[in-house]
């Protein structure tokens, strides 16, 4: 089991930034790839970005690609979102998940096993 815990949320607004921090306890945090989702009310979730195990390969979705880094710290046991040129659209809850996996990033969410509770992140206009 991995028990995943998000942090960083807020508001802020159009054009700000945030940090976006995963803290992971359980199993070794170095075996799994690690990604965040994000949801708004009424649409389905939605892939973010995803590291994988070793950090060597990343995965950015089109929708935030050049506005956002991901990076890990498996000492730490966390994974950091750090999200710049904040947009009302980027409005959502964002989920950190994470699945064990040696090879690439999965795209989708029920490739994923371990959830966190989400944290919510309004980006006001």
């Amino acid at each position: 089991q991995v028990q995943l815990v998000e942090s960083g949320g807020g508001l802020v607004q159009a054009g700000d930034s945030l940090r976006l921090s995963c803290a992971a306890s359980g199993r070794p945090f170095s075996n799994y790839a690690i990604a965040w989702f994000r949801q708004v009310p009424g649409k389905e979730r939605e892939f973010v970005v995803g590291i994988s195990w070793s950090a060597y390969s990343t995965t950015y979705a089109d929708s935030v690609k050049g506005r956002v880094t991901i990076s890990r710290d498996n000492a730490k046991n966390t994974v950091y979102l750090q999200m710049n040129s904040l947009k009302p659209e980027d409005t959502a809850v964002y989920y950190c998940a994470a699945v064990s996996r040696r090879v690439g990033v999965p795209l989708t969410s029920d490739e994923y096993a371990y959830w966190g509770q989400g944290t919510q992140v309004t980006v006001s206009s």
